[in-house]
């Protein structure tokens, strides 16, 4: 009898053992993603009403998280612990407009650990798989041959600059013009979709922009084009300069280079541009919304190009956004007919809102424009006098036709 029991404790406590490392080495959306939490039919007679804490059984089926959608893609978004509401009202738009219909999984980036809170809510608002990754540190802080001195000079002497005082920020647009696609979960995947927080998907997609990108043999895809501040890149332009000289064979021979290069005022209502001291224009694709083939990133030619500006020291010593540097490689280093403009996909960042001009393509796509009155926003950027919207359907890739896609399907 003492054997016996001697065994079954023995038992007992190796059991013991490996569901606490098993439970242990599960990452939080592994569990949540497994868990069966309490249902609750209010329909139902004397049914226990659930406490203020407990979630209510969403009911899925088996692999309900399982993606359907046709492409190798994923939707990225780089977000802090603090931009939780952000994320949660982003996620929530872009899967009741598009995602829930395909679930593609999500990638979250963060330089800092993601917190349980953050794991936990933005898993259960996904309709796939959830994956929060940490950030390298050699990947997110300044380069070693980035003078701090220097840099810490910049960031003192630029408090007139948007966001130029913040290196968090300078770090950030760092991070998204060269290294966000070096991510290690990210080299599972050929396209991404990103994400910002606090934005807001005015249509509903009815169909696959992964799948639209490439049956079209497009590479990258945009939404919102205008000027930058050029107070923020004084020395970018004349940097691609002398890459452009130094690398003649990377410049692709049907580029985009005339979209950011050209100035007359007759695309702009004949109203003058905002002024530049160099031949670029300013006009850039606004990233925050980008859908792209990640391999242009991992190309040879954007290597090199990025390369090359990383090493003059804008992106620490000014402050280098990655939307100008992802437009001018863009621009200089594609085919112009492989950038493809969405101009169905209503799309919302403050300040700015961009919606189809087409009354029955928002009626059938269900889109809500209203205009913003609380950031004064009273019509769609698309044609505004700053908008770089007309200088790309002449210079770039054309302007398309609303009814080349089959919005019945």
């Amino acid at each position: 009898m003492i054997r016996h029991t001697f065994i079954l404790g023995i038992i007992l406590a190796v059991y013991y053992y490996y569901s606490v490392e098993y439970f242990e080495n599960r990452s939080k959306s592994q569990l949540l993603q497994s868990i069966e939490f309490p249902s609750y039919n209010p329909l139902e007679k004397h049914a226990p009403k659930l406490a203020s804490n407990s979630y209510l059984d969403v009911k899925y089926p088996k692999g309900a998280r399982q993606q359907i959608g046709k492409e190798n893609a994923t939707l990225v978004m780089l977000c802090r612990n603090s931009e939780l509401e952000g994320a949660l009202k982003s996620m929530r738009s872009l899967e009741d407009r598009f995602n829930r219909h395909y679930k593609y999984p999500w990638v979250f980036l963060n330089e800092v650990p993601f917190s349980d809170e953050f794991i936990e809510k933005t898993t259960l608002m996904a309709s796939g798989k959830v994956y929060h990754e940490l950030i390298p540190e050699e990947d997110w802080e300044a380069p070693k041959f980035i003078n701090e001195t220097k840099l810490q000079e910049s960031l003192d002497s630029s408090h007139h600059i948007i966001y130029g005082s913040y290196r968090s920020y300078r770090n950030m647009c760092h991070f998204n013009s060269g290294y966000f696609y070096r991510q290690k979960r990210l080299l599972d995947y050929e396209w991404y979709f990103r994400v910002e927080p606090d934005v807001e998907y005015m249509c509903d997609f009815q169909y696959d922009p992964f799948e639209l990108l490439r049956t079209t043999n497009k590479m990258y895809g945009f939404i919102v084009t205008f000027l930058e501040y050029e107070n923020t890149i004084p020395t970018l332009w004349p940097t691609v300069e002398s890459f452009m000289k130094e690398n003649p064979d990377l410049i692709h021979p049907n580029n985009s280079l005339d979209f950011i290069t050209t100035h007359e005022n007759s695309l702009n209502s004949y109203i003058d541009l905002i002024p530049s001291s160099s031949d670029y224009n300013l006009c850039h694709f606004w990233s925050n919304f980008e859908i792209a083939n990640l391999n242009f990133f991992r190309s040879e030619a954007y290597g090199r190009y990025f390369d090359y500006l990383d090493k003059s020291g804008g992106f620490y010593y000014e402050r280098w956004g990655d939307a100008p540097v992802h437009t001018i490689g863009l621009s200089i280093l594609l085919d112009k007919n492989q950038i493809h403009h969405f101009e169905d996909i209503g799309y919302y960042h403050a300040p700015y809102l961009s919606c189809p001009g087409s009354g029955e393509v928002r009626a059938s796509k269900r889109c809500i424009c209203e205009p913003r009155t609380s950031e004064k926003i009273k019509k769609p950027i698309d044609v505004d006098v700053y908008s770089c919207l007309p200088r790309w359907w002449k210079y770039g890739g054309g302007k398309r036709f609303l009814n080349e896609i089959d919005y019945i399907r």
